[in-house]
């Protein structure tokens, strides 16, 4: 009785952590490059430099395929928008 508790105990563990694991592939997959626009128009929501703002996050949301939730930071969320840096080697995206 106390093998089946065990193994039972166990598959719940290892369903949850498949879950969790697949879940944030899954997200990535439904993000469509039409998603861009409203997402990359609320990040730079609150900035007074919005024109470059908007034309850079939109060009790191088309090849990233994210765009980090809220208007500043968050960049963890999204590794390739987090790493992709300019020639200097500050950040590209905002």
């Amino acid at each position: 009785m106390a093998t089946l508790i065990k193994c039972s105990s166990f598959l719940l563990l290892l369903s949850l952590l498949l879950f969790i694991s697949f879940s944030g592939m899954a997200e990535s997959a439904k993000f469509r490059g039409s998603d861009c626009k409203p997402r990359c128009t609320y990040r730079c929501s609150a900035t007074s430099h919005k024109k470059p703002c908007m034309f850079f996050c939109l060009k790191c949301c088309s090849k990233c395929l994210c765009v980090p939730p809220g208007t500043y930071g968050n960049k963890q969320v999204c590794p390739c928008y987090n790493n992709w840096k300019t020639k200097e080697g500050g950040p590209k995206c905002p």
